[in-house]
């Protein structure tokens, strides 16, 4: 961080250490440059790569501010900022560099430089943006924005202007993880009209895929799950079946219901046992997606002949495959139209109580915490 830059005062939330709490810490942050923006943060979800982060699944640098579901006001623009406004309610989304191969073909969650951009703890050159009082800088740029935070920086490309109308404090998740949720339905596998899906995992994510299947007119929804709140959550959302794995064999349970296995699945939960579970349950030519992240260098088994003699597939998937300019507007369009109800698996929390929303996150309390952060 230049000595000279302009810096504002905020509040972050800080991991210092692996495995460790965060603590709320006053901060320093500099003024936008570029194409980037300065966002007044209203809310940010909590995601579980946030807490995966937290315990340096991933290598990401402390000590850190994360946070990668913001959602909030634009406060200040860069000199190349060419579209927004001051004033402009934004979602924050992943970051990508906007001119590579994959960025140019519509791929942005393909980036070349994705991990550097979102994963690295500072811009590509390795600068951050955010400091301690002291000047000491903290790693910052989490999925080019680090949320976690009463003001966040982002490019332009990463902020995604919303309807003033919608409920901003709501939007964050759509950032991320409900965006990755019904992107891998809609988006990636693109299920079809009259087809069977099943959802392999019925948190934040695999419940925001159970109702994108049913807006992508899906007829056979099936969530599975270990929690029987859930399993009621997602019939409220449009699952027509559910299976408590821990009571049946569940690659029987799905091949029954759906007449000899599923056509599309969704495997969010990061266990390799449950996607081999996921894979045997597939029908012919049947296609699973896997958004669950585990540790890294985690293997997985499965028959090869199980893939091979089925025409079956298995797909990984990042952010839904979304472009989020056109994806997240969309996203709010089918919530105001009551087709998409992702308020349903939201809880509050204030800030300063973001380890409490941790905690309960991991228990399964809470679907999909969202720390309030300004007004």
């Amino acid at each position: 961080m230049s000595a000279t830059a302009e810096l504002r005062d905020i509040t972050v939330a800080v991991v210092r250490g692996k495995e460790q709490p965060f603590t709320i810490e006053p901060a320093r942050i500099r003024a936008p440059q570029d194409d980037e923006v300065l966002v007044r943060v209203i809310a940010t979800g909590l995601c579980h790569t946030d807490l995966i982060v937290r315990d340096q699944y991933y290598p990401v640098p402390l000590p850190a501010v994360l946070g990668h579901e913001g959602a909030g006001v634009v406060e200040a623009l860069g000199p190349g900022v060419k579209d927004l406004k001051v004033g402009d309610h934004v979602v924050l989304t992943y970051g990508a560099c906007g001119h590579c191969n994959p960025c140019n073909g519509g791929h942005g969650a393909y980036c070349k430089d994705f991990f550097g951009l979102n994963f690295g703890g500072g811009a590509l050159d390795g600068s951050t943006a955010i400091q301690a009082p002291d000047g000491t800088p903290l790693h910052d740029h989490f999925f080019a924005q680090s949320s976690f935070a009463t003001y966040a920086l982002s490019r332009e490309n990463n902020a995604i202007k919303v309807p003033d109308d919608a409920p901003i404090e709501l939007l964050g998740p759509l950032g991320c993880g409900i965006q990755t949720g019904a992107g891998a339905v809609i988006n990636s596998l693109q299920v079809t009209p009259g087809s069977s899906f099943a959802s392999f995992g019925a948190g934040a994510v695999g419940l925001s895929a159970v109702m994108a299947a049913r807006v992508a007119g899906a007829t056979t929804i099936i969530a599975i799950d270990v929690v029987p709140s859930r399993l009621a959550l997602a019939t409220e959302l449009g699952a027509t079946h559910v299976i408590n794995s821990r009571d049946v064999d569940v690659v029987d349970a799905v091949r029954a219901i759906t007449g000899g296995g599923a056509n599309f699945a969704l495997e969010s939960t990061g266990r390799p046992e449950v996607l081999a579970q996921g894979i045997e349950a597939l029908g012919g030519r049947g296609v699973i997606g896997v958004v669950g992240a585990p540790k890294l260098g985690t293997k997985a088994e499965f028959d090869v002949n199980n893939l091979l003699l089925g025409g079956r597939s298995i797909r990984g998937i990042v952010e839904g495959d979304s472009v989020p300019k056109v994806f997240i507007p969309q996203l709010v369009q089918l919530y105001q139209q009551g087709r998409f109800p992702f308020d349903k698996l939201v809880k509050f929390y204030p800030l300063d109580q973001i380890n409490q929303a941790a905690e309960d996150s991991t228990r399964g309390i809470t679907l999909k915490p969202i720390l309030t952060i300004g007004k």
